[in-house]
């Protein structure tokens, strides 16, 4: 029982939105390796992932606009995948076969199909714990995990312990790139499919106004430009007439099957598609049952298709929303080397929780230090 309950404890700390909390999340391997059979190890998964991700039964009710017993089925759904993968490869026999089966656990939940729903994953941390190391960092936070599943886990446990307070004592923030600004529009589900004129022109205002004050590359939210139409582009390419700044905005590109999540990049002399969502929010987004079925309507889910895109003479890599929660996305971008990470969202569905405070925290945090970005 005390294992569940440190289980439940550790899981609501290290995912509370605090980027110097994420260490906290290294101590999962210890409580799953050392369950006493594969049941409790099973409730240790299931009471780690349910906590780290309390924030989803409200979104849902958010988004919906439903009752929480959806959004609490959802939830449980959920952790069902986080808990089979970890029950079936849990060990009841001590030694390097327990490490090296929750090494493959990490990694099945790291990429697709489990990945897919592979939020809460401890190699997180790696950017809190060995900030500018790059992939070195990626691989000495993987060999702590590891560690952390056999009899020197004390050992490891101080490291990280060790890491973690000398990483809080020297905490600086990333900083923007110079000339890049990113504009947060505060209209939440106000920007959707359709943006009327007004809400459109307010926005090309705050763009100007941002270029006023140096700025050459403005990003703006997800679906912030709406449904991506020649009408669209002509207006944003119009409105930044006789300016060098370029848009990356959020936009939706619809055609018989479905419709991509993407960002697009204007300036005064084109408007392209920049990049287009890798996994959108399972469910409310990716629906391929539809397909299955004959339908269409759902967003595309590429998977691992455009990792990094060119703009503004920088190599970017482009994270729209949920992908923010999940590794393959980040690790694949990082993969080819790029200059900034951009990454947009619209959150207005995540008031009352805990996402928003996690993406940031991912994101804007411990991401970004581990690669120098």
């Amino acid at each position: 029982m005390a294992k569940i309950v440190a289980a439940a404890a550790l899981g609501a700390a290290a995912w509370s939105g605090h980027a110097l909390a994420l260490p906290l999340a290294c101590a999962f391997p210890t409580l799953w390796a050392f369950a006493p059979s594969r049941l409790i190890s099973a409730v240790v998964s299931a009471a780690y992932f349910l906590a780290a991700s309390r924030g989803l039964p409200q979104g849902v009710v958010n988004f919906y606009g439903t009752d929480l017993s959806v959004g609490i089925a959802l939830w449980i759904g959920a952790a069902a995948i986080f808990v089979l993968v970890h029950a079936v490869l849990w060990q009841s026999r001590p030694g390097w076969r327990r490490a090296v089966w929750f090494a493959l656990a990490a990694i099945l939940m790291s990429v697709p199909p489990f990945g897919i729903v592979g939020w809460a994953q401890p190699i997180t941390a790696a950017g809190i714990l060995f900030p500018g190391w790059g992939w070195w960092g990626l691989g000495a936070t993987a060999a702590i995990l590891v560690a952390m599943t056999t009899g020197k886990w004390p050992i490891a446990a101080m490291v990280v312990a060790s890491i973690s307070a000398w990483s809080a004592a020297h905490w600086t923030a990333p900083s923007q790139p110079d000339g890049w600004v990113g504009l947060d529009t505060r209209l939440g589900s106000a920007l959707g499919p359709a943006p009327d004129l007004a809400q459109s022109q307010a926005l090309l205002q705050r763009v100007h106004g941002a270029g006023a004050t140096g700025a050459r590359v403005v990003v703006l939210p997800e679906s912030a430009a709406g449904l991506w139409t020649p009408t669209m582009s002509r207006f944003w390419m119009d409105g930044l007439r006789g300016s060098d700044i370029t848009v990356i905005a959020g936009a939706a590109i619809v055609d018989r099957e479905g419709y991509d999540n993407a960002m697009m990049e204007v300036s005064a002399g084109r408007a392209r598609r920049l990049y287009g969502e890798r996994m959108p929010v399972p469910v409310s987004m990716w629906q391929p049952w539809l397909a299955w079925t004959g339908q269409g309507g759902g967003a595309r889910a590429t998977f691992f298709a455009n990792p990094v895109a060119e703009s503004a003479r920088h190599r970017v890599a482009p994270l729209i929303c949920y992908e923010q929660l999940l590794v393959w996305p980040v690790l694949q971008s990082m993969l080819q080397s790029p200059d900034v990470l951009v990454a947009v969202g619209n959150d207005w569905w995540t008031a009352g929780t805990n996402v928003l405070a996690i993406q940031r925290a991912s994101t804007e945090e411990s991401w970004p230090r581990k690669f120098g970005q």
